[in-house]
């Protein structure tokens, strides 16, 4: 077995894909000790066609396979598609439309855990040799046995998807896996803009000096980590952030007397930049503080009614066929608690109508839960 590693077999291979309703896609990357995925192999497949892409080639140009990417006449078949998605996103090729046999698996039925070995055991009665799996995918040459694994992913896949595909369309749920896929192919959830690093931790006070060192910890670390090629916690650990966001130190030997700094930093050239960041900022925190409302201080939701809620996503889960994290979770079913018009996903679209509506029927006492046998049924309760 040959990877493609050069232009013209590549070219060749992506005008057969190119005549296919369906491509399957897999990669192999490292990134254990990188800030950016290192993309080492790309594994791709129709029905009748397969084949292994090596992106460490020299002087192979992508842009081929990255156009079947970007063409929407062809669907993009993935399993637990977010870090390859993330890395072709980056290459400038989001992948559209997209199909993601992981989330199908939990509208099929397959439960909550399903993994691709467990789905392809299910439904087509074949084990996956697993000995490769963990592998430094960027050594060359890569043995027979590393490159078997590798497209088997990707053949399995092309077998899987129509079947899963087509059991969803008579179950009437593909529209529900399909309406999933936006969230998935969404560039802001790949947005590795610096100075946006922020929003996606959860600062814990709102006074204007802890927000603009808050902000400032995590764009200097985001810019730190991509700079260096380095994962962000290496540079510093989330927990840091909060720490150096409450404590305001603009003296680099502070920082060493901080819990969750690493020993040495204030010395470092790291501490040196921070320190001076911090410095800036806080000589204006209104300034430099992002304008956050306080949220309200609502009641704790009942727990009594947190478990029935609970016990009545457990129960439209099981009668559905549907994994109850693909539902709503806990943080769902709280705010439901306290609020019938809870802004979750579990309160829209066809959530609302397998679970959301019944939900409030419960609260207000119009359905009732009820044992039958070791099933969980829901009754309406006559006026």
């Amino acid at each position: 077995m040959t990877p493609i590693t050069t232009n013209d077999a590549l070219i060749e291979f992506c005008e057969r894909l190119a005549k296919a309703p369906f491509i399957t896609v897999d990669t192999e990357f490292m990134r254990e000790t990188t800030y950016w995925p290192k993309l080492c192999l790309i594994q791709a497949a129709s029905s009748t066609d397969a084949a292994i892409i090596d992106p460490m080639a020299e002087d192979l140009d992508l842009e081929p396979f990255l156009a079947l990417l970007r063409d929407e006449s062809i669907i993009k078949v993935f399993h637990a598609a977010r870090q390859d998605v993330e890395i072709f996103n980056r290459l400038g090729a989001m992948p559209k439309p997209m199909f993601d046999t992981q989330v199908a698996a939990m509208a099929a039925g397959f439960g909550d855990q399903v993994s691709y070995e467990q789905l392809v055991r299910q439904m087509l009665r074949q084990e996956l040799d697993k000995g490769s799996r963990f592998t430094d995918w960027a050594r060359r040459p890569l043995s027979d046995a590393q490159l078997t694994y590798a497209l088997g992913d990707v053949t399995h896949l092309a077998a899987l998807y129509p079947k899963l595909r087509d059991r969803l369309q008579k179950e009437g749920r593909l529209d529900w896996v399909m309406s999933e896929m936006g969230a998935l192919t969404d560039p802001a959830l790949y947005d590795t803009t610096p100075e946006n690093a922020w929003k996606r931790l959860k600062p814990k006070k709102f006074s204007a000096k802890y927000l603009a060192a808050f902000v400032a910890v995590a764009v200097w670390r985001e810019r730190a980590a991509q700079e260096r090629d380095q994962p962000r916690g290496r540079i510093l650990k989330d927990e840091g952030i909060d720490e150096i966001a409450v404590q305001a130190p603009t003296d680099p030997e502070a920082f060493n007397r901080l819990r969750s700094v690493p020993k040495g930093f204030g010395g470092s050239r790291l501490g040196l930049e921070l320190a001076a960041e911090l410095k800036r900022v806080l000589a204006d925190p209104e300034a430099h503080a992002p304008k956050l409302e306080r949220p309200a201080h609502s009641q704790p939701a009942p727990p009594s009614v947190v478990e029935l809620l609970k016990v009545l996503l457990k129960a439209k889960s099981d009668n559905a066929g549907v994994a109850t994290k693909l539902i709503a979770n806990v943080a769902d079913l709280e705010k439901i608690a306290n609020d019938d018009n809870a802004d979750v996903e579990a309160m829209k679209g066809w959530r609302r109508q397998l679970f959301g509506e019944d939900a409030l029927k419960l609260k207000k006492g119009e359905i009732a839960l009820v044992l039958n046998g070791s099933r969980v049924e829901v009754v309406e309760i006559e006026g």
